[in-house]
This record gives C-alpha cells, structure tokens and sequence, in this order.
C-alpha cells in the first residue's frame, strides 16, 4: 500500500495548515484532563473491589483519546489529497520516431576521424541514442546495399548492442544512398508518431542501388519523414582503405575526399531537414547535439506527468483508528459502573 510514497504532493496543501491547530487543541485538551480535579470518595478499604480492578487497564484507556486524534490526523492528510508521480508512468504523448542510416561502405573506415569515421560515428549514434529516452528508434546500414539492422523500437539497450555489432563488410562495397534511404523509410511509413526523422550520414557518391536519391527522397516526403543528411569526411585529403595486402590487411593511402554533397542539400530540403558536414570527431559530436535540439524544441510542451492518488490509505488508517478506540473502550477496555 506504501510502497514508492516519495516525492509526495498535495493537492489541498491548504488542509495541512489546520494539522498544527489539531495538534495543539489535542495537548491542551490533554494538559486539561491530566489536571482536573475529581471529587474523591473516601472508603474504609478496598478489598472488596480486589478482582475487579485491573491498574494496567486503567493506565490504557487514558489513551484511549489519542486514537482519536490520530484519527483526525488522518483524516486531515486525506482531505489534502496526497499525490505521487511513478518514473515509469511519465509518459510523452507525442514522442518522435528517429531512423539512424549508417553508412558502411570501406571508405567509412578512413582515418580522418579517430579512430576511424565508423567508430567515431557509432559513438555519436549511441550518445545521441542516450540522449532520447522517449523516442523510438531504429537503426539501418548501407554500403551496396541497404540493411535494417534494428526495428524502430523504445528498447534503447537493443539500438545500442546492435550499433556495437556494426561493422564494415556486412554488405556488398558501394554507396547506396537511395537504397539506405528508402529502407529507413520503410521503417517509418507505418508509425502512427506525427513527427518520423531520417539521420542519414555518409562519406562517399551515390553509385549502387537499384533507388536512386532523388526518387527515395520523394518517398520520404509522402510519409511525412523528415531527413537530415550528414556528410563525412575532412576537406582536401584522407588516409583511405583502398586495396588489401595479401595477409588481409587494409592497405590505406591519402585520397581525394568526395562527398556527394548536392545530393544530400536536395534530400534534406525537400523533407524539411538541413545538411551538415562533419569534418572531424568534434563536428560530428556538435552535429548531433545541433539535431537533437532541433527535433526536442518540437515535443518539448508534449510530456505530461501522471499523478497517482493516495489519500485512500490516510482514510482507511483514520477508520482504523476509530475502529480500534471502540473496540479497546467497549470490549477490552470496558470497566464496570
């Protein structure tokens, strides 16, 4: 029954203020019958009414009243109307569904970010992810070829294990922006949420898929879902996966940076989004922070507390206060006249 009562309100706080005054009536009423005085009947002896006293009986039901005025007490807290709120029922009545669309491609593993663009943009992934605690998310990857590596769901500890098991080589080489487009798409045209977000970042040109950009964007905009594309990769030079040693090793050399930045502009501003370029490890982190208060200034007024009634408890206990006075007074306490 009392479990979790913390962080309590009260809707009559006003209520409270009359609990001094219970209290103080209650010690003066007290003070007044400790110190009456009673007319004493004088006998010769009290042997005739041994077996029918009891002293120890006589000692409790002095405080017989202070059932009483626990009862008031009581009451009192109930009528203040005692609420307290669950973490788990904060609800928010318009959360925002978000798609995370990774590239993947080899180029991704350029050591222009620390320690590679991938890891720097799983890292990012995974904070903004902790930063969203009502929003459903999912994730999906590219590369040749498009992949949904997560469903959109509200279980953040599945989004992040299943960032963590990304990784280069999953699918064919290439970059399928389309593709990787239209599959987060996919994920979002069913939500019921008003608000659906694309996070769509890659390095590279679109050159595989059977979607091109254009087309995919346009899908986005009859599901009302907004995309933000993020461009990565240095401006100038990179030291860039372009071939294998015979031992299986990566074999890197300094490349010319091309990201298909037209592309991007065009997909972000006929969903409603905005482009970024991140150029290091720092840009990408304020990239992230950039869009995560972007889409809260539009659910900031969404959440609401649930309130949880518990004056009944305070009632009941001043029932039982009353309950047990009559019982002590009439059948335990009972004296005879």
């Amino acid at each position: 029954m009392f479990n979790h009562l913390t962080h309590i309100e009260f809707a009559n706080s006003w209520v409270l203020y009359l609990l001094p005054v219970v209290l103080l009536c209650a010690i003066g009423w007290w003070y007044f019958i400790a110190h009456r005085n009673l007319t004493a009947v004088k006998i010769s002896s009290a042997k005739a009414f041994q077996g029918f006293t009891n002293p120890l009986k006589g000692r409790l039901k002095k405080y017989l009243p202070l059932m009483r005025v626990l009862a008031l007490v009581f009451l009192l807290l109930a009528l203040a109307r005692p609420q307290t709120s669950y973490d788990e029922e904060k609800v928010t009545t318009e959360g925002i569904d978000i798609v995370l669309a990774i590239d993947v491609s080899t180029s991704m593993l350029a050591q222009d970010f620390k320690p590679n663009r991938l890891e720097a943009a799983k890292r990012e992934a995974a904070a903004f992810t902790d930063g969203r605690p009502h929003d459903r998310i999912g994730l999906v990857v590219f590369a040749g070829e498009s992949f949904s590596q997560c469903p959109v769901t509200i279980d953040h500890k599945i989004v992040k294990k299943q960032l963590e098991n990304i990784k280069n080589g999953l699918l064919e080489d290439g970059t399928a922006i389309g593709m990787g487009l239209a599959t987060a798409v996919q994920r979002l045209k069913d939500s019921e949420s008003k608000s659906k977000v694309v996070i769509l970042m890659t390095d590279g040109v679109n050159n595989k898929g059977l979607i091109d950009p254009a087309t995919a964007s346009d899908i986005a905009m009859q599901y009302n879902v907004r995309v933000y594309t993020i461009g990565v990769g240095t401006n100038g030079q990179a030291m860039t996966p372009l071939g294998m040693y015979p031992n299986g090793q990566l074999a890197f050399q300094l490349a010319e940076v091309q990201i298909d930045e037209d592309i991007l502009k065009d997909i972000a501003k006929k969903t409603g989004g905005q482009y970024f370029r991140a150029t290091n490890n720092k840009r990408l982190k304020d990239i992230y922070k950039q869009i995560d208060k972007l889409e809260k200034t539009k659910i900031e007024v969404s959440a609401y507390e649930r309130k949880t009634e518990k004056f009944h408890a305070f009632a009941l206990l001043a029932l039982l206060s009353i309950i047990v006075e009559i019982i002590a007074r009439y059948f335990l306490l009972k004296s005879i006249p």
